[in-house]
């Protein structure tokens, strides 16, 4: 698609994001679609009793209103779109279970689902509008992510910049916003993107914010254009827009990649394991030298994982990780739990992340520039690792799509068994409220008006008591 009227990048995104239509789709992208939006409500649930969710939570209730069209779903209350927006954005990113887009480097579920389910529910939307505007945001973000380019995200955690775009693109897309509006919309959404990763240093809770705030300003953005409020047509772009002041090798040909053709949901992953994607393609390929070679923990005596360079200025700054979340970003203790466990799940991280021999292998862990890792990346995340043994021995192993990539994907029973177990970690939901809930969700698309997901009130808190 092209805008005659604008013409330029910026103006075409907005474009096809505005006129997207539910036949337009292929069924496989929907269906994807459908796929990302199940595991996103396991990532939304395992952010119940995190404490940075719950105090952004009660911020929200603390502002009002005390009931809404909108539902929160880690305590069922309702509230705003704006306020469900950014608590439901808050609550999928903090288990570091929610998806990834590759090649942006960019967690599309965690500000996507929250800004377009806030106003699916509040406008009474049919199921097929949401799953729409989802795709849109996931199509729009990612081609921002790609866009911004590796020097980018260096600085900027792209989630919280790119994200907020995106999710204004899926609330104008719900909204029903012309191309003019929604290139509005993108405008208002780019000036308020935000997101460093200082964060990660001193183990600080800014993460869950950046996604919360992406959810919510996104659609801010969305709702304030559909009122005529205008934004900077060229924000993207533009002398003195994200690019100009957050990249160095910004790629405005990325922003119209493939649009209507190549559909960038479908190249999107699961995570697997709960810690930052960073670390997964070396735990897959630890654990495949673990296998392989019939290690056990006490075996090894150190590991290099061998790494692109965002691997390094991600997790570099995590030496000694002083809490579970940070723990997540700590290349040496992800592969001490894959040693020690076979696998580097909530529980291990929660129970296990400060023990004793968790600790002494991480700090036998370290991490090296390799170039065909680096060169591949971020289209691909090829996984590597050398193995040095107590007995001398050295073992090489390597994997070139970690498990969640397109290629090496989880299947719907695989899916259903993830969001159980976040559920079940958070205490979110019963087995019999998820036996209800999951044959909702894959119908998502039959919806004739998308509702609340979850019990709310004294009908949860029986099936809760009764499932105990």
């Amino acid at each position: 698609m092209s805008d005659e009227k604008n013409g330029h990048p910026g103006a075409e995104l907005a474009t096809f994001a505005a006129t997207l239509r539910y036949e337009d789709i292929p069924a496989d992208v929907v269906d994807r679609a459908v796929d990302l939006f199940v595991d996103w409500v396991g990532s939304a649930l395992a952010g119940k009793g995190v404490r940075p969710v719950e105090i952004m939570a009660g911020f929200g209730r603390s502002m009002g209103p005390g009931s809404g069209p909108c539902e929160i779903l880690i305590d069922r209350s309702t509230s705003s779109p704006i306020f469900a927006a950014l608590v439901n954005g808050a609550s999928s990113h903090v288990a570091e279970q929610d998806d990834v887009h590759n090649g942006s480097v960019f967690h599309p579920a965690a500000v996507v689902f929250p800004a377009a389910l806030a106003l699916a529910q509040a406008n009474r939307a049919s199921g097929r509008e949401f799953i729409t505007a989802a795709v849109a945001g996931y199509e729009v973000g990612i081609r921002v992510g790609e866009f911004l380019g590796r020097s980018h995200y260096k600085i900027f955690h792209t989630t919280g910049t790119a994200g907020t775009v995106a999710a204004a693109a899926a609330a104008g897309r719900l909204l029903g916003l012309s191309p003019e509006a929604m290139l509005d919309a993108f405008g208002s959404a780019g000036t308020q993107a935000a997101g460093l990763w200082e964060f990660l240093r001193d183990g600080a809770d800014s993460k869950p914010l950046h996604t919360g705030k992406a959810a919510a300003n996104g659609l801010t953005a969305a709702c304030l254009a559909k009122d005529g409020f205008t934004g900077a047509k060229q924000i993207l772009e533009g002398l003195q827009g994200m690019a100009a002041g957050m990249s160095s090798d910004a790629d405005p040909a990325r922003l119209t990649d493939g649009l209507g053709s190549r559909w960038a949901l479908a190249e999107t992953s699961f995570k697997f394991h709960a810690s930052c994607r960073h670390t997964h393609p070396a735990a897959d390929a630890l654990l495949k030298a673990i296998q392989e070679n019939g290690l056990a923990m006490s075996d090894i005596a150190n590991v290099t994982a061998r790494v692109h360079q965002g691997a390094i200025d991600v997790l570099g700054p995590v030496v000694r990780p002083s809490s579970v979340h940070q723990a997540k970003f700590s290349m040496g203790t992800t592969l001490g739990l894959i040693a020690a466990f076979g696998r580097a799940g909530m529980n291990e991280f929660d129970q296990a992340y400060a023990r004793q021999d968790v600790a002494a292998f991480r700090d036998c862990v370290t991490m090296e520039l390799d170039a065909e890792v680096d060169t591949a990346y971020p289209a691909r995340w090829i996984g590597k690792v050398s193995v040095k043994t107590v007995d001398g021995r050295h073992v090489e192993a390597r994997v070139d799509e970690p498990k969640g990539d397109p290629g090496n994907t989880l299947s719907r029973e695989e899916i259903e068994t993830k969001v159980r177990g976040l559920a079940a970690f958070a205490g979110a939901a019963a087995p019999a409220e998820l036996d209800a809930l999951l044959p909702r969700l894959w119908a998502i698309g039959e919806d004739e008006a998308v509702g609340t997901l979850m019990p709310a009130g004294e009908e949860a808190r029986a099936g809760m008591a009764a499932e105990r």
